[in-house]
């Protein structure tokens, strides 16, 4: 009897162990429905997401607005909401390197602050190649002459982030990239959030 339950047993983890995921991966999507999923939007979290909020992120991944009057006008529509607005470029590599931080920042935090991007001198054919190939999950304001990046005390280091407070007074400017995903969020939890 002990031997047959044995078999039986190595017959059983032989087969688990051959049902994979068909892309050479651990199997996880097999038992967690949730690893072949994207992160969820912010408006999926169940949240009732303020109509400015929504609005915003209708436009997100895309170039919205243009120069100083189109931030302005960004900023007036999201006033009463923490904003962070971070100053990229498609020539940036370190913009680059956030970007996906922005994406999960923006899928954390998106129901409750409102995010915006600024591309600093930029040609709009590059600047919309990379919304494609790596999507932040924000609007953008077109900003070739940098007037928009100014107004907010940026355009010395590429990339920048600040953080404006609900009354839409800058709380916190960050000059250079962010090392990894925990630091922006750290920053959004004490600066927007906080």
């Amino acid at each position: 009897m002990l031997p047959r339950f044995v078999a039986a047993l190595i017959v059983a983890a032989v087969t688990l162990a051959a049902c994979g995921d068909g892309d050479g991966g651990d199997g996880a999507a097999l038992t967690d429905p949730a690893a072949t999923q994207p992160p969820p939007k912010a408006a999926a979290s169940g949240k009732d997401v303020p109509a400015a909020l929504r609005a915003n992120v209708s436009d997100a991944d895309t170039l919205s607005g243009e120069g100083k009057d189109g931030l302005q006008q960004r900023l007036a529509k999201l006033r009463g909401h923490p904003v962070v607005v971070n100053q990229w470029a498609s020539w940036c590599p370190p913009c680059r390197e956030e970007f996906p931080y922005f994406a999960d920042a923006v899928a954390e935090h998106g129901d409750e602050v409102a995010f915006v991007g600024l591309d600093f001198t930029d040609d709009r054919d590059a600047a919309n190649r990379l919304l494609k190939e790596i999507p932040p999950g924000f609007a953008s304001i077109f900003d070739p002459k940098g007037d928009a990046t100014r107004s907010l005390g940026g355009g010395r280091v590429s990339p920048s982030t600040f953080f404006i407070a609900p009354d839409g007074k800058i709380e916190y400017s960050k000059l250079g990239g962010y090392a990894d995903a925990e630091a922006l969020d750290a920053d959004i939890r004490r600066y927007a959030l906080g």
